[in-house]
C-alpha cells in the first residue's frame, strides 16, 4: 500500500498484522503504534510459578512486550558491532558497516555490483579525507536496517538525504536525537498523526522506538556532506534503497509505504 503526503493515516488500520511473523500488539489500533510514548505495561508479580510460564499461555501484550524487548537487544547489538568496526580507524569499507543478518540474507552480492562498488569508493573517499564532515556518523550509516530487521518491517517510511546539519542525522530517516530542535519535515509528520488519528505529538524527535517496532525509516540517499543538501545524490545510493524497496515488495505482503518528499515519491516509479 501506498500513501503519498496529506493521504488519510488511518487507512492503515487494515494493516496492523501483514505478516505471520510480525507481533500482535494486543488489538490495537495504528494509533497506538505511532504513539512515540506507549503507557508502561503493570509489572507482573513475581513467583515461582510465572518464573517458568509457557510462552504460549502469555497474553498478546506479553508476547508483543517480549518480542520487543529482543528487538531492542538486536538493536543495541548491532550499533556496538558498526561502534566496534569503526572505533580506532579513520573509516572502515561501507559494506563492514551493515550487520544485520536478515538484510543480508536477502540483499546477496547487492555490495558487489558494479554501481555498488563505484558507491562504496566514493563513500570512502569522503571519509577519508575529512574535507568536509559527512552525515550521519559512519556506525550510523546504515542505522534503519540495522534497526528494523527484514521480517519485522510492517511500514515503510520513506525520506530524502540525511540531515546536513550538525548532531542531526541519526540514520533514520526524520529522526533526531533526543535534545535536538525537532525539525519542521517530523513537525508536519507529527501534525498529520495527531489531526488524522488523534496521536499526541511527543517533546522530541527521536524516533528509534518506531524502527524496533517495525518502522523503517528509509532515506533515498543514506550520507550527505555537512551543510551541503543533496551533495551525495546520484552517486549510487538511489540504486541501494530501490533494491531495499524492491525487496520489501517482492518478498512481504501487506507492507504500507508513506513516501514524504518529492524525491522520495520518485521512487514510487522505480
Amino acid at each position: 500500500m501506498l500513501l503519498h503526503f496529506g493521504s488519510s493515516l488511518s487507512s492503515l488500520k487494515l494493516h496492523l498484522y501483514p505478516h505471520p511473523y510480525l507481533i500482535p500488539m494486543a488489538a490495537k489500533t495504528i494509533t497506538d503504534f505511532f504513539n512515540p510514548n506507549p503507557a508502561p505495561a503493570k509489572r507482573r508479580k513475581l513467583s515461582t510459578s510465572s518464573d517458568h510460564q509457557p510462552f504460549s499461555s502469555l497474553t498478546a501484550d506479553q508476547k508483543s512486550r517480549i518480542e520487543l524487548n529482543k528487538c531492542l537487544a538486536i538493536s543495541k547489538r548491532n550499533l556496538k558491532l558498526c561502534s566496534q568496526n569503526v572505533e580506532g580507524s579513520g573509516y572502515v569499507k561501507l559494506e563492514e558497516l551493515l550487520v544485520e543478518d536478515t538484510w543480508l540474507q536477502v540483499l546477496p552480492g547487492e555490495f558487489q555490483k558494479p554501481y555498488a562498488l563505484n558507491l562504496c569508493k566514493f563513500v570512502e573517499a569522503e571519509l577519508s579525507s575529512g574535507a568536509v564532515p559527512i552525515f550521519p556518523p559512519q556506525h550510523l550509516i546504515f542505522n534503519a536496517l540495522n534497526s528494523t530487521p527484514f521480517h519485522r518491517v510492517k511500514v515503510v517510511i520513506i525520506g530524502q538525504d540525511p540531515y546536513h546539519g550538525p548532531g542531526q542525522a541519526m540514520g533514520l530517516s526524520f529522526s533526531v536525537p533526543e535534545g535536538v530542535k525537532i525539525p519542521s519535515s517530523l513537525a508536519n509528520i507529527f501534525k498529520e498523526l495527531k489531526q488524522d488519528l488523534g496521536c499526541s505529538i511527543p517533546s522530541h524527535g527521536n524516533l528509534h522506538k518506531w524502527a524496533v517496532q517495525g518502522v523503517l525509516l528509509l532515506n533515498t540517499v543514506l550520507t550527505v556532506r555537512k551543510q551541503q543538501a543533496n551533495s551525495h545524490a546520484k552517486k549510487g545510493w538511489e540504486q541501494f534503497t530501490d533494491a531495499v524497496i524492491k525487496t520489501i515488495s517482492q518478498k512481504k505482503e501487506g507492507v504500507v509505504f508513506l513516501l514524504w518528499g518529492n524525491s522520495a515519491q520518485e521512487k514510487s516509479k522505480s
